[in-house]
């Protein structure tokens, strides 16, 4: 298997400290809104739900903005309640960018240890 070079552009440990908070917190919150959606798929959100969503997809969006995926990554709309099933495809998108970053910065290095490359323990993923 060839060896690939790490991007200049690593995260920082404070970054993969925030991808490791906000992961699992953007998998509960898919559930919930899964859950929401086989039950009614039209249903609106409520304001709340928009608020705390958003405040996760913000620092989601935050995390990723040196990424190509951040321009496709949208907040859910505050004026007009996005349905039950719409919030679910938006949540996959963040889903899937959070995803990218793993599996672009996480890996095994040369020692085959699994481990995040930042930009203070840089290395080649094999």
């Amino acid at each position: 298997m060839r060896k690939k070079s790490i991007p200049k552009l690593l995260p920082t440990q404070a970054e993969v400290d925030t991808y490791e908070m906000l992961k699992p917190m953007l998998d509960k919150i898919a559930a919930e809104v899964r859950e929401l959606s086989k039950k009614k798929p039209d249903g609106a959100l409520n304001e709340l739900k928009v608020k705390m969503i958003n405040r996760v997809l913000t620092q989601i969006k935050d995390l990723l903005k040196n990424d190509s995926s951040v321009q496709f990554l949208d907040l859910l709309d505050t004026d007009i309640f996005p349905t039950n099933s719409d919030a679910i495809l938006i949540i996959s998108q963040y889903s899937a960018a959070l995803s990218a970053f793993e599996d672009k910065y996480y890996g095994q290095d040369k020692d085959y240890t699994y481990r995040w490359f930042t930009e203070e323990e840089p290395g080649i993923k094999t």
